[in-house]
């Protein structure tokens, strides 16, 4: 690796951690909670302008049921976090709804939930930073054309803040999701505040009218719409579930600071969503999209309106109608901790990976730890596919949000059902009344959780399906198949692996064979490392491919008077691979105990292009001879004079490896030292 890639590195990351470090990189409860809740908390921005959406495609008379919708995702949203912290007391090894699923459902249920999460957390990334743009927009008016670019931009900056590291990443984003916090419940009271003093609060659409594709409806229709907007609301539940995939993050005991986490988190968001709401229906405010069946229109006009400020940017104006300061600071803050929202999913996404890779469902490669002891692998892979849909979508949340809410609602459904499974196990063995009466408690709290999370995710496949949920309903089969089959690959593999009596089995003998072109230097070389093997047979193997050049060879073989007899094989078709596979089968075939060693003399070159002049055709010999039962191939190396600009380089470490290199002026021999030496 050379130098200047390994400088921008070490800029970009920072300095490589040991092993050792690894604890070092867990959390307090005060860090964990804007780390792991900012995506559950940010759902502020977007969940209540979903259900005035929703609703405005029955027309203005349809804002009447707002309360009422969001009093019933408030009750689901408190039903979710009283059933996880059940969850994360009982599972505390990072697998989640995963580990919940595959112990007390089975393995595939346990690949069905971890399909769902992993869409869920590529959503969480594109809709997240999309809405950030979205409501960083209303502030800087000149970013509005330039979304997509804005963010994956946004993308990029939080990949690299993840690749440093839990433990940084988490100071880093502990600062702003405090500080949105701060500024919606400073907006929510002073709100409350002017509105106890008797301000007539309007917001800047309260006069302009919304037309929906669908007004008048009646009946079905009428509570298939509100269901469709109780189904739109519930996305701010998203990211409640990440705590579950996070407990090896938090300090001991995990399991109980994880829980005293996830309360926090569901009291916070049940605050900031119910309070952002009932402001934007007391000021009137309204939101359309005439994607989604709505528009508004300017009643003094008769003109539609297009660009409408998203509806928690409406009711700051509207609140700090007399101190711009504060629409500001709401404004900048929410579409920092909609950009911060990804890192809840940069930090349960990977986690997730390394649980399925351990498991064999996924590549190991997604197991491996980074420079900074984070899972690089799989931070990189969910910004690439959230990169993808941004720029698929056009950074639209209306478009992406319809694919947002099946993913987590399957992963809680299962989940809850699992827990009902894991608490009926133990109560089978208790004796002890005082934990039977708790069990018997949290049972009943995750079969009334999968009760209520069931519900709403029929609601959700029925309301959103033709909105784009089909896609998701496509991508989640297909991952499940796909982790069915790497798993399948690999248990194939072990079983190929496992080691049986006549694997230690001496082979009866070993013949070599190396490879000649013309007598040079590297034949030689290869000659006499063949030699000091003591092989049972040795010969030399070269192909005729033109009668001359082999008769010359020959001659010269025997002038030298080579202690190796040469065998000339011929090729009337001018070809090398083929003669030589056929070869060695022919011996294979004789003696099928034998082992055949062929050794294969090869340049080490010092550039790129001179790899492209030499070694073509040991390359595809040694390709083709890989494939054959019973045939080992050893490459003699020759380094020419080119390769000696390399000598001095300092190789790539391995993934996860110390990247620190040794000091300068170490003694010979001496190194850095592992954790675990």
């Amino acid at each position: 690796m050379s130098k200047v890639p390994d400088l921008a590195k070490r800029l970009l990351l920072g300095r490589a951690l040991s092993s050792a470090q690894q604890h070092e990189q867990l959390l307090k409860k005060r860090i964990a909670l804007p780390v792991f809740a900012s995506d559950a908390l940010s759902s502020v921005a977007y969940a209540p302008q979903e259900i005035l959406l929703a609703l405005g495609a029955g027309g203005l008379v349809m804002y009447h049921y707002t309360p009422w919708v969001a009093a019933a995702v408030v009750v689901i949203l408190l039903t979710v976090v009283a059933s996880y912290r059940q969850n994360v007391r009982a599972y505390q090894s990072g697998g989640g709804d995963f580990e919940v699923a595959t112990t007390n459902l089975g393995g595939n249920w346990g690949v069905l939930v971890a399909s769902a999460l992993l869409v869920d957390y590529v959503m969480t990334v594109a809709v997240s930073v999309s809405s950030g743009v979205e409501n960083l927009g209303a502030l800087l008016k000149f970013m509005q054309p330039h979304e997509v670019g804005v963010a994956i931009v946004i993308v990029v900056l939080l990949t690299i803040g993840n690749l440093r590291g839990l433990k940084e990443a988490g100071v880093a984003f502990a600062i702003p999701t405090y500080l949105f916090m701060f500024a919606v419940f400073s907006m929510l009271v002073w709100g409350v505040f002017r509105l106890v003093l008797g301000t007539d609060l309007e917001a800047e659409t309260a006069h302009y009218e919304v037309r929906g594709d669908e007004a008048g409806v009646a009946g079905f229709a009428l509570v298939f719409l509100l269901l469709r907007a109780f189904s739109s609301g519930c996305a701010a539940l998203t990211g409640v579930e990440a705590i579950s995939n996070g407990v090896p993050a938090f300090r001991k005991p995990k399991g109980e600071n994880a829980a005293k986490t996830l309360l926090m988190l569901g009291l916070v968001a049940m605050t900031l969503f119910g309070g952002v709401t009932a402001l934007a229906y007391v000021t009137d405010a309204k939101f359309a999209e005439p994607d989604q069946g709505s528009s508004l229109v300017d009643p003094s006009t008769g003109r539609a309106v297009q660009d409408a400020d998203p509806v928690i940017a409406q009711v700051a104006h509207t609140v700090f109608s007399n101190f711009e300061l504060g629409f500001a600071l709401v404004t900048a803050m929410t579409a920092l901790i909609l950009f911060l929202a990804a890192n809840t999913a940069f930090n349960g996404f990977p986690v997730l990976g390394s649980v399925l890779a351990q498991n064999r469902y996924l590549p190991r490669q997604l197991h491996t730890r980074g420079d900074r002891l984070a899972y690089s692998n799989g931070i990189i892979i969910l910004a690439t596919m959230a990169g993808l849909l941004i720029y698929a979508y056009d950074a639209s949340v209306s478009r992406l949000i319809p694919l947002y809410t099946v993913g987590v609602f399957v992963s809680f459904t299962v989940s809850q059902v699992g827990m009902v499974r894991h608490w009926n196990r133990l109560l089978a063995t208790e004796t002890d009344a005082a934990q039977r009466r708790r069990m018997r408690t949290s049972r009943g709290i995750n079969a009334f959780g999968a009760t209520l999370t069931g519900i709403v995710l029929v609601v959700v496949l029925i309301t959103k399906f033709a909105l784009g949920a089909y896609i998701v309903c496509i991508a989640m089969p297909i991952l499940f198949m796909l982790m069915k089959g790497i798993r399948r690959h690999y248990d194939r593999i072990a079983a190929e692996l496992v080691p049986s009596g006549e694997d230690v089995a001496l082979p009866a003998r070993i013949h070599g064979i190396v490879l000649v072109s013309k007598i040079h230097k590297p034949t030689l070389r290869a000659l006499a490392y063949a030699r000091a093997t003591r092989p049972s047979t040795l010969e030399a193997v070269t192909v005729a491919v033109d009668a001359e050049e082999s008769q010359r060879l020959q001659e010269e073989w025997d002038a030298l008077d080579v202690p190796v007899p040469l065998k000339i094989l011929d090729s009337p078709y001018r070809e090398i691979t083929r003669p030589v596979l056929a070869y060695v089968k022919g011996i294979r075939r004789k003696s099928p105990r034998d082992v055949v060693t062929v050794f294969i003399p090869e340049y080490v070159v010092g550039h790129w292009w001179e790899q492209l002049l030499h070694n073509q055709s040991a390359l595809r010999l040694k390709g083709r001879l890989l494939f054959q039962p019973g045939v080992m191939v050893t490459s003699v190396a020759w380094q020419l004079q080119s390769s000696d600009r390399l000598k001095g380089r300092i190789e790539p470490p391995g993934p996860g490896a110390s990247r620190r290199p040794p000091r300068t002026g170490a003694r010979p021999g001496a190194g850095n030292v592992s954790g675990r030496d």
